[in-house]
């Protein structure tokens, strides 16, 4: 990932709906309270608030796995999602790969995804997962995510009971 400093938020009529759809149309990025920190078409940073209910090992402590995992996932599948460029696409998940470094803080939690392919069908983004310093990793991802695009598959969110 970069390190450029002045990578923040493209407020394209696209991204700010993909923005908008990731924070508040997914439930459960809503209920961690994810926030999208840095969106372009070329990559993302995303993050997750801690909660103490993120605890995942209250002996060490630190952060559950699966919060990572899922931070992970949700960026690497927005920073493809922002880089197909239509809000007619669907993104999912097709493999996710984790490798962790060190037990994750009980503090916000951070993801930088970068897409390193994208075809017609399938994308590739390499994440990292950090407490702020991207030079200080918790863990190190690889999604690979089915991309479907038609113009009937507007992103629309999930309905409730």
């Amino acid at each position: 990932m970069s390190s450029d400093p002045h990578f923040d938020i493209d407020h394209s009529p696209h991204l700010t709906a993909l923005i908008e759809f990731f924070e508040e149309g997914i439930p459960f990025n809503k209920h961690l309270g994810m926030k999208v920190v840095a969106l372009d078409k070329l990559r993302c940073q995303v993050f997750i608030p801690f909660q103490p209910f993120l605890v995942g090992d209250p002996f060490r402590p630190a952060l559950h796995g699966g919060v990572l995992s899922t931070l992970a996932d949700t960026a690497g599948g927005l920073a493809v999602f922002a880089r197909v460029g239509s809000v007619a696409a669907r993104v999912s998940t097709v493999d996710l790969r984790i490798d962790y470094y060190a037990p994750g803080p009980l503090t916000d939690i951070y993801a930088d995804a970068e897409v390193v392919r994208l075809g017609n069908r399938v994308g590739i983004a390499r994440i990292l997962i950090h407490s702020g310093d991207p030079k200080a990793l918790i863990a190190e991802g690889k999604g690979v995510y089915n991309v479907h695009s038609s113009p009937n598959d507007a992103p629309r969110p999930a309905k409730r009971d």
